[in-house]
């Protein structure tokens, strides 16, 4: 894909997944790629699988909710591979699903914190870094929940992903200038752990493509807006839900 070869990528919720799914294909495309998570095992399995396909990787311990962590990965980045073109804010959590009366503080902190929290500190340190090594793309994993009100339950899922969205388009403008695009992915029903113990029949049931998807179906659009491909786009959301939002 064009302008990828030779780039470097830092993806978090590198070790399962969409996050998964996503450095793999970068790596792909000849991508060296900074595999992210608190799961460290998780994360070095998916280096060791980049590594056998003959890309480049390396895996590094991130909690996305640390200032400290942030600076510390993209510091690392720099060292390992020089730079830093590519940030893909992809560490998330469902936290519980409840209706508002029945949730918790807790719940809503710390959903909070994983889902939206960590994407304005990815944004605030990576982009400094991105612009120092010349420009390039962040993506940020919103979900077709940041768009529309669901199921009227997970209120701080929707209101942490709804803030993502809206994140992206802000920090869209303030960079619009500056050689840092920023756009936003919405994944629908996608078979990775976030579904948890969900019926996925049920899902698919009313997706109208008749199925959920992959996540190798939202790296490709990661890797869309990754590449020179989308060089005319910031601010903008890429929905990837089988046409859910489309009722």
């Amino acid at each position: 894909m064009d302008g990828l070869a030779g780039k470097v990528a830092l993806v978090t919720g590198g070790s399962s997944g969409i996050g998964a799914a996503t450095a793999r294909t970068l790596a792909g495309y000849g991508v060296k790629v900074m595999v992210a998570d608190v799961n460290d095992d998780g994360a070095r399995s998916i280096v060791d699988a980049i590594a056998t396909s003959g890309g480049e990787a390396f895996a590094m311990h991130l909690d996305v909710t640390s200032a400290d962590e942030w600076q510390e990965a993209l510091n690392n980045t720099k060292e390992k591979f020089g730079g830093l073109h590519i940030l893909f804010n992809n560490a998330g959590i469902g936290g519980a699903v409840a209706d508002i009366e029945n949730g918790t503080l807790e719940d809503w902190e710390k959903v909070i914190a994983v889902n939206q929290t960590s994407v304005w500190l990815g944004m605030k340190y990576g982009g400094a870094l991105i612009k120092e090594s010349g420009g390039g793309s962040i993506i940020n994993t919103s979900s077709i929940f940041g768009i529309i009100g669901g199921f009227g339950s997970s209120t701080p899922y929707h209101a942490s992903k709804g803030a993502v969205r809206l994140m992206t388009k802000n920090l869209a403008l303030h960079w619009a200038k500056e050689g840092v695009r920023v756009n936003s992915v919405h994944p629908g029903f996608i078979d990775t752990p976030i579904l948890g113990d969900s019926d996925r029949n049920q899902l698919a049931g009313v997706t109208p493509m008749g199925r959920i998807g992959k996540p190798e179906e939202v790296a490709n659009a990661v890797a869309f807006l990754a590449s020179d491909l989308s060089s005319f786009m910031t601010g903008s959301e890429i929905v990837v839900d089988g046409g859910y939002t489309a009722n």
